[in-house]
């Protein structure tokens, strides 16, 4: 069973690390081209609220992990 809940931290913590580089590469991305097109600032007020949420649920999945880590000690 340990195996079990081990694998799933992993993946879990593999599925947040992506999360925060895609988020920051699309992120920097739009701001970038947004820039160069000369898009609407609240273009660019949209994409800062979806990396803040994409960070913040990426935050919340690693706290999940370390707390159940530590529950596992």
């Amino acid at each position: 069973m340990a195996h079990d809940q081990d694998t799933y931290l992993r993946r879990q913590t593999r599925v947040a690390s992506i999360t925060i580089l895609v988020t920051m590469l699309t992120w920097m991305a739009i701001s970038f081209l947004g820039g160069r097109l000369g898009l609407p600032t609240r273009y660019a007020f949209l994409a800062d609220f979806a990396a803040i949420a994409a960070f913040i649920w990426a935050l919340y999945v690693l706290f999940n992990v370390w707390r159940k880590r530590q529950e596992a000690k």
